[in-house]
């Protein structure tokens, strides 16, 4: 299967008191089986709107789908019913969310919360589901798992906690894993760790995984394929190669040119200028024109086609030569 997932030109819009909020506007890629796709961008640019999209967990109202449509194996998810997605949502797609204490039920055990997941999915009996949680516990590396399959969350560090999450998206056999800043609330050596985790399970299972995240350094240590988000829009797509050693679009440069380097001289760390703008009042042109010290008012008055530069290689921008 050439795509395993395919977004195309995804309009998530939302009603709101002061308008239409377009919080993923025309947004289209795609990914293969087995590989990471890295979604980057600062807070607001529409990166977790658009995992939600694909697990159609967008709230509706207010949200809606304003166009396009989300391919699972060529299978449109946008039409699909709801109980055909209760089907597919932990099966086949699996999701781990930003912050594991609002995400688990602090009132059930963490393995009752897994077993809840294999018991929807699977024909299994409760011993089996218990003995399968055990197994899931001890596989991403929490020490201990026949015994910790009976802790609450609260009794649980961050790490161990997220860990939790990771063995609940994998507890049955996913071919996708979404991963919204799974690391954000953690320290760096835990960071390290769970990114490891996700990269190792990935290889072991074999599934394709798609990172949100803010963080270029999880994106080189992590992804092989990078979609680089701002205002609700693509502005540049490629390789971890591409986007690393050649960035074409200026926003792409300035989070580049803004990460702290070891040895560096001791100088301010570059800065983008100005604001993201709302959501409920985007411009006509280029949505980082206002931000951008090479617009012009063509980049003001029309919005500029994500364009391919090189294979695999695509940035939205009037100035590129």
């Amino acid at each position: 299967m050439e795509h395993l997932l395919e977004l195309k030109d995804l309009k998530t819009w939302y009603r709101t008191d002061n308008g239409i909020a377009k919080a993923v506007d025309g947004v289209s890629f795609s990914l293969a089986p087995n590989r990471i796709l890295g979604i980057i961008g600062e807070s607001g640019c529409g990166k977790s709107v658009t995992a939600l999209s694909v697990m159609r967990l967008v709230p509706m109202p207010p949200g809606y789908f304003a166009g396009g449509d989300i391919l699972w194996k060529w299978r449109s998810l946008v039409k699909t019913s709801e109980a055909e997605m209760r089907k597919i949502r932990g099966n086949e797609i699996a999701m781990i969310f930003q912050e594991p204490m609002s995400s688990l039920n602090p009132v059930y055990t963490c393995g009752d919360q897994i077993m809840e997941q294999i018991l929807n999915h699977r024909d299994v009996s409760r011993a089996e589901a218990r003995k399968q949680a055990v197994e899931l516990l001890n596989m991403v590396g929490i020490p201990n798992p026949s015994e910790r399959v009976s802790s609450y969350p609260h009794e649980m560090s961050g790490g161990m906690r997220q860990r939790v999450m990771i063995a609940m998206a994998l507890s049955c056999g996913p071919e996708l894993l979404i991963a919204d800043e799974p690391t954000t609330a953690l320290d760096v050596t835990v960071q390290a760790q769970i990114l490891e985790l996700i990269g190792k399970l990935r290889e072991e299972r074999g599934m394709s995984v798609m990172l949100i995240t803010h963080d270029f350094g999880v994106v080189a240590e992590l992804c092989e394929e990078v979609v680089v988000m701002y205002a609700s829009r693509i502005v540049e797509t490629g390789t971890v190669r591409h986007i690393f050693k050649n960035p074409l679009h200026p926003y792409t440069q300035g989070l580049l040119k803004s990460i702290p380097r070891l040895g560096a001289k001791k100088e301010r760390l570059n800065v983008i200028e100005g604001n993201v703008p709302s959501a409920t009042q985007l411009p006509e042109g280029c949505r980082f024109a206002g931000r951008c010290p090479l617009a012009d008012a063509h980049c003001r008055q029309e919005q500029p086609p994500l364009r391919e530069y090189e294979q695999g290689h695509q940035a939205a921008c009037w100035k590129i030569a």
